[in-house]
Formats: C-alpha cells, sequence, structure tokens
C-alpha cells in the first residue's frame, strides 16, 4: 500500500498534541488503501511537547519524531520534516488543528485520481484575525507577487499533499534562508487549491507576533525577489536628475537676477531626504549581503539532538 508521511512542527504545542493525534486518526482511516506515519518535529519547546509525543510514540509506532538541540524556527522544522519522510506522498499541517485534517481523504484523491503533484490549502477569509494583521498579510501577498517572478497564493498556508517527486525537488533547495512558500511556487509542478474558512486555534496561543510576521515576510520578498535594489538605483537616478536641473535654474537666475538662493530650512531639509534614502539603500543592501553572508558559512539548517527515526 502507498505510504503517506504527515508532517507536524510543533513548538510549545504540548496543550494539542493529543487532540491533534486523535482528529487525524478519525479521518484518515476514511482512506482506503493508505498506510501513514506522523513524523513530530520538536522546534526546541520549552513546555512538554517532546513527552507528550514520546507517549504518543509508545503506544503507535507510526508516530516518529524528531527534537531540535534548539528552536531553529519552523521553515527548518518543516525541512527536516521533508527530509526524514519516507511516504510516497507527503503532507504537512499544524498541531493547533488550524489545519483541518477533514481535508485529507478529499486532498489524497486528488492526487490519486486527477494526477495533481501536489493539492495545497488557502484561506478564502481571515475571520477572527486582527484586523491589522489581516491588512498587512494582504499587502504583503500584494508586495512579493508584483516584485517576483514567482506567484505565491493570497491566503496559502503550508498545509499540503505533495508527490515524493515535488518533495525531493524541495529538498534539492538546501538554502540556509529559507521562504517554503516560495519554494513550493517555485520548484513548479500542477497544484490544486481547495479552499476553507479560517479555523482559530483549539487551545494555547500562537508563537506568531507580529515582530516575527514582519520579519518573515521580508524573509520571503528578499528571498525570492531582487527588485528592492532597483529601488535604490530608480531613486538615485531620480534625485540625480531633480539635482541637475536646479543646478542650472540656481544658475540661471544668480546669473541675470543676482539673486542668492535663501531657504536654509529648505537646504536642511533636501539633505536629511537625501541622507535618509541613501541609508534606506544601504540598509537593503545590507539585507542580501547579509543572506550571501549566512549562506556563504554553510552552517546546517538545523540540528538533531534526538529522534527515533
Amino acid at each position: 500500500m502507498d505510504l503517506l508521511s504527515i508532517v507536524v512542527p510543533c513548538f510549545n504545542e504540548d496543550e494539542v498534541i493529543d487532540l491533534f493525534y486523535k482528529e487525524f486518526l478519525k479521518e484518515i482511516i476514511k482512506i482506503n488503501d493508505l498506510q501513514f506515519e506522523i513524523i513530530f518535529i520538536d522546534d526546541g519547546s520549552k513546555d512538554n511537547t517532546l513527552n507528550c509525543i514520546k507517549n504518543l510514540a509508545k503506544s503507535d509506532d507510526r508516530v516518529k519524531y524528531v527534537s531540535f538541540s534548539r528552536n531553529f524556527g519552523k521553515e527548518a522544522a518543516i525541512y527536516a520534516g521533508l527530509e526524514s519522510s519516507s511516504g510516497d506522498y507527503i503532507g504537512m499541517m499544524d498541531a493547533d488543528l488550524q489545519d483541518p485534517p477533514s481535508l485529507l481523504p478529499q486532498m489524497i484523491n486528488y492526487i490519486r485520481e486527477e494526477g495533481y503533484d501536489c493539492v495545497a490549502t488557502r484561506r478564502s477569509s481571515r475571520k477572527g484575525e486582527p484586523i491589522i494583521l489581516s491588512l498587512f498579510s494582504n499587502s504583503f501577498y500584494k508586495i512579493i507577487n508584483s516584485m517576483s517572478d514567482i506567484k505565491i497564493v493570497n491566503g496559502a498556508r503550508d498545509y499540503r499533499v505533495m508527490t515524493r517527486q515535488m518533495v525531493n525537488s524541495i529538498l534539492k533547495m538546501s538554502e540556509y534562508n529559507r521562504f517554503s512558500k516560495g519554494i513550493f511556487a517555485w520548484v513548479g509542478y500542477d497544484t490544486k487549491w481547495l479552499e476553507y474558512e479560517n479555523i482559530e486555534r483549539v487551545k494555547g496561543e500562537s508563537g506568531w507576533s507580529f515582530t516575527k510576521l514582519l520579519k518573515y515576510s521580508l524573509e520571503g520578498i528578499t528571498s525570492f525577489s531582487t527588485s528592492l535594489l532597483n529601488i535604490s538605483t530608480i531613486t538615485g537616478i531620480i534625485f540625480s536628475l531633480v539635482s541637475f536641473i536646479l543646478i542650472i535654474i540656481i544658475f540661471f537666475r544668480t546669473l541675470f537676477y543676482g539673486d542668492p538662493v535663501p531657504g536654509w530650512p529648505s537646504t536642511i531639509c533636501a539633505i536629511l531626504l537625501i541622507g535618509g534614502i541613501q541609508l534606506f539603500s544601504i540598509g537593503l543592501l545590507g539585507q542580501y549581503l547579509s543572506k550571501t553572508y549566512l549562506e556563504a558559512k554553510k552552517r546546517p539548517i538545523y540540528i538533531s539532538k534526538e529522534s527515533n527515526l
């Protein structure tokens, strides 16, 4: 029979591990002729997450786990899970049940019966999410899709099921600075999108603060677009042209009218504006340079401290 590997990144999820396991089992038995394994990736949790996973593994040998030596982030956990999987189909889900296991039979059916390489999910609404967070999320998708060659579906979740061929292609992209949504889109393959209403966590609190989401967004934009560097170039050209025109105006005004140019405040404002743009440009350059620096170190994406694989 075909094997389905489900990758579940976990960070301080001891309140929901058992709930997820029970809900997953209830839905997976609806799929005929399919074996499965659950690969929990403990991303350096500080609570009782690892012990909860170990207890499940003792009673069910289909439960596997990899525990990191520290918190490496969800992107590293996703890569570790995909790397540890051995299934013909590989799925990814969050443990907080915001990704409904009830969609799994339908997702597997699309791959088996209709030949898709990937069945992914997106939220059709952001019900229950703070308005400011929704605004920034929608803006992020508009920005990255306008600046990058790849297209990321608005509201796309990490919840998806993929074929072994697609996962092997993803694993070839072993970059240190990872943005999985962009990587999934970059490798291509035929993808079917399923929509569902936003579901809130069953228990606990999300580990994603606004600051972390903002940093993640910048990671995505700089990982799959160099357009930000063009902003510095274009801005520099515009200001050079403006300054050249102003020099000509000042020259002729002084020559014909003998009018020295007054305006100390305007001069200071111009200096501050141009200085700010220069610092902004240097900052953008630094972002890309820092990524090159980290990639050149060739550090491992994660370090496994403990595993039953």
